[in-house]
């Protein structure tokens, strides 16, 4: 009776280990595929409609310069796009963005810019006869924009008469806003060689700015500590990132507009002391909730290194995010890189 008693335990033990629930995987960041190209390869930009949907520009390298590279995601996979006017001819393909039921992309065709296609306004940066420009179509023509002092290198567009940039003057890194008549510029950060690439306005009194903190002396190639700043509509504070050297590249929002997700490249931290190397590799995303972050690293790619390029980009309606660059490839060269959360 023992042993029967000791047979019917066991078989009980074993169905409910059979029928327990598998632990739940955390999500995390994957590679995906990306079709071939002549290396070295860049991904540039990435828009996304929704989970069915998405478009990646950059460039190829030929025998005589950069060919311009366009891939579509169908939701299942990337494949590569050559129906577009100048696809053989030398060229890259820039900013990509939805507007309605149309794609937008700035295509640079042997070095004259043109868009792929039309859209009835929009914004758009670049430099005339060695300048910065900034440009601003309105109804069917483009006009010129007063540009802030020193450099822009990113752009967030709330309305013609709400627009921030981000950037770099003489006297550090700066952020600046346009309310339609004139630029009111900040200095965010007023070290030497600071500066910020990327801008995200939440509100009035939220306002996120990223890149580089500025720094005296070293040798060249030392590592640059990354920079992240907030406005809350007083005055402009340091937010600190759990690395202590990378740069912030992008900055992107969840559905509401908050903050969702930071980039950091050759994200890298002090190691404990007396470790060798002195540093170790520091988080490359930062997921941004209730004032903390989460960290996360990308994932390992076969025969190639870390990116040396990140570009965030949310789908809407979802919690996906996408993640587009270049990354360390072999001999030297780059290769294309696609990731994505979620």
């Amino acid at each position: 009776m023992n042993g029967l008693r000791a047979l019917v335990l066991c078989l009980v033990i074993a169905c409910a280990a059979v029928v327990a629930p598998a632990a739940a995987v955390p999500p995390g960041w994957s590679a995906l595929p990306v079709p071939a190209a002549t290396p070295p390869v860049t991904v540039f930009d990435l828009a996304a409609r929704g989970p069915g949907e998405a478009w990646a520009t950059g460039y190829e390298q030929a025998a005589d310069g950069p060919r311009p590279m366009l891939y579509r995601w169908d939701g299942t996979a990337w494949a590569r796009d050559t129906g577009f006017p100048g696809a053989g001819e030398p060229g890259l393909l820039g900013k990509v963005q939805f507007v309605g039921e149309e794609v937008w992309i700035f295509h640079d065709r042997r070095g004259t810019g043109e868009p792929l296609r039309r859209s009835a306004a929009g914004w758009s940066s670049g430099s005339r006869d060695g300048a910065q420009v900034l440009l601003r179509r309105d109804g069917n023509d483009w006009r010129d924009v007063p540009v802030p002092p020193g450099a822009v290198y990113g752009l967030h567009i709330l309305a013609a008469d709400d627009v921030w940039a981000a950037g770099a003057t003489d006297s550090g890194a700066a952020v600046a806003h346009w309310d339609g008549q004139a630029w009111q510029q900040t200095v965010v950060d007023g070290f030497p060689r600071s500066a910020v690439g990327s801008v995200l306005a939440v509100s009035p009194t939220e306002v996120w700015a990223g890149g580089t903190a500025g720094f005296v002396g070293g040798p060249v190639g030392r590592p640059i500590p990354p920079l992240l700043v907030r406005w809350n509509g007083q005055a402009w504070n340091r937010v600190s990132v759990p690395a202590d050297f990378g740069s912030v590249t992008s900055l992107t929002p969840t559905a509401s507009g908050s903050l969702a997700w930071v980039s950091v490249v050759r994200s890298q931290r002090w190691g404990p002391p007396g470790s060798t190397p002195p540093l170790v590799p520091g988080p490359d995303f930062l997921a941004w909730n209730e004032g903390s972050f989460t960290e996360y690293g990308e994932p390992a790619v076969a025969g190639e290194g870390d990116s040396s390029m990140l570009r965030l980009t949310p789908v809407p309606g979802t919690a996906t995010v996408w993640s587009t660059g270049r990354a360390d490839g072999p001999e030297g060269t780059f290769a294309p890189r696609i990731l994505r959360f979620g």
